[in-house]
Parts: structure tokens; sequence; C-alpha cells
């Protein structure tokens, strides 16, 4: 099982700031399209994804245990 961390409008969206959910030998890309049909956050579009604090490419191969964070844009003034 992997950690899933969520942060900003995506910890309100959830009801949570935190998912666990199977996600070793799926691309970060596979994650992406499963937690957008599964869960309440919607579109992920634009949201960055880290595992074990790195940001992740798409093909990225999640492995048993790694801690992954979606992270929204950063905005401000």
């Amino acid at each position: 099982m992997n950690k899933v961390m969520l942060f900003a409008h995506l910890k309100e969206q959830a009801g949570s700031g935190e998912l666990t959910v199977q996600a070793s030998g799926k691309s970060v890309k596979e994650l992406r399209d499963y937690l957008e049909a599964e869960t309440s956050l919607g579109n992920l579009e634009g949201i960055m994804i880290a595992v074990n604090e790195e940001f992740a490419t798409d093909e990225a191969i999640i492995q048993k245990g790694d801690d992954i964070a979606l992270i929204p844009p950063v905005s401000g003034g």
C-alpha cells in the first residue's frame, strides 16, 4: 500500500489529508487516472506529483511503500 498526501484544496475535497491506495507497480500517470476516476478529487491536470519527496514524471513507476504527494500549483502575491 502507498500513502498519498494531499494539500490545499485537494485535502478539502477529500475530507482528509491522506489517502491509502494500492499503487505499487503503477506509473504516476496510471495513479493520476485512478485517482481522477475513483475519488472525489476530480481533474488532477496541473497537479504535481512527488514520490518520496521528489517530483516524478508520468512515466515513473511507483514502488511498494513509496510516499506520494499531490501538490497543487502555488499562487500568491
